[in-house]
């Protein structure tokens, strides 16, 4: 589990492409964080996804390739640029913050306090 986890926060919760320093400190609007996402790399060996909802809460999906799906609940804050993220899975407790380079409509990028960048792309929603 703990492996599951750590794969998940690392593909899930990171996401960026190279972007110019001086723009890492510029606030984001947080109406478009609202929704889910998913890595732009998919990942054939792991299936997450990440959605925040409009009151601060948020739902990481994590599926390995043959294994059941796992939802992990949390909650998520925006100041700023710096979105800090805590999830709870069975008793314990993960605080991960990241950097949002930069919030589209279509894209998130962020930087994860180790340097480790990735992007994510929304899924659109399905009638």
């Amino acid at each position: 589990m703990r492996a599951l986890l750590g794969c998940a926060l690392a593909v899930g919760l990171t996401a960026a492409a190279t972007t110019a320093d001086d723009k890492k400190d510029l606030p984001v609007d947080g109406k478009k964080l609202v929704g889910k996402w998913e890595p732009k790399e998919a990942n054939k060996d792991l299936k997450t996804s990440i959605e925040f909802a409009k009151d601060g809460k948020l739902v990481l999906t994590v599926e390995p390739a043959g294994k059941k799906q796992t939802t992990i609940n949390g909650t998520y804050k925006l100041d700023g640029n710096k979105l800090r993220m805590k999830l709870k899975l069975d008793q314990k407790e993960i605080d991960e913050e990241v950097a949002v380079l930069r919030l589209t409509d279509a894209e998130l990028e962020t930087e994860d306090a180790k340097g480790k960048k990735e992007t994510l792309t929304r899924v659109k929603a399905t009638k």
